[in-house]
């Protein structure tokens, strides 16, 4: 089985669309792919199934995953707060068992597996385990989701050097919500400036797409195009062995 772990440098940069495109490019290329979202808040209430993440509904829909919400996302709290906040405030504490039996249902019916993590790297799940600890715990190499504006660079190295800090491998950065007409000079150039910096490969820069609504389960076209090449490219090399 092969994956990523979807963070980001801060919240609401776009990890869900992104986990979403790589599930969505994966089954293009006749991948089994599973996806996960271990820790959720900010649910919304539904009468008859409970608290449900609208995150991981998109992300079941672009995977066409096989297995339900809740195996999908195994802790949900409502509230936009940080999972360990929100499970204080609730008095109701992170289930380790529940995410494990998840995790492994999900990847033993799955080629691949995205996870999305929950905000940023540091945030806390509870009070001795991050997001980073739940990376590592996974075991998949990191997709970093950053925004383009101004103040992006510290954001993502500040993100990359936690990773490294914590032995986690990065398997990709990608600049997400990117406008080509609108853009600034700081915007044009902190792609360039992240990679220099961090001694990696220049992020990869997603467009904002106004066709793309997780609500409707549609990414569109400029949001999966320039994650083509990383899919494809990942894929070949973790291709199955003819029997």
């Amino acid at each position: 089985m092969s994956g990523w772990f979807v963070t980001g440098t801060d919240t609401s940069v776009g990890k869900t669309v992104i986990a979403g495109a790589l599930a969505l490019l994966l089954r293009e290329r006749a991948q089994r792919v599973g996806v996960f979202k271990p820790v959720a808040t900010g649910c919304r209430r539904d009468m008859r199934l409970g608290l449900v993440c609208e995150d991981a509904e998109f992300l079941a829909h672009c995977a066409d995953a096989g297995e339900n919400l809740a195996t999908i996302n195994p802790i949900r709290y409502a509230g936009d707060l940080a999972p360990m906040v929100a499970a204080e405030h609730h008095r109701r504490g992170i289930d380790w068992e529940a995410i494990d039996r998840s995790w492994q249902r999900i990847r033993q019916s799955a080629d691949w597996v995205v996870v999305e993590g929950a905000g940023g790297l540091l945030v806390p799940i509870d009070r001795s385990t991050s997001m980073a600890d739940l990376a590592g715990r996974l075991g998949l190499p990191l997709v970093i989701v950053a925004r383009p504006n101004l103040g992006t660079i510290n954001h993502t190295l500040l993100t990359i050097e936690g990773a490294r800090a914590r032995k986690l491998p990065i398997a990709a950065v990608v600049i997400n919500g990117y406008r080509p007409a609108s853009a600034t000079l700081a915007e044009e150039t902190s792609p360039e400036v992240i990679g220099r910096l961090a001694g990696i490969r220049i992020p990869i820069v997603v467009p904002f797409d106004p066709r793309t609504d997780i609500r409707q389960g549609i990414i569109g076209e400029s949001v999966l195009y320039p994650l083509r090449d990383f899919v494809r490219t990942a894929a070949s090399h973790h291709r199955k062995p003819s029997s």
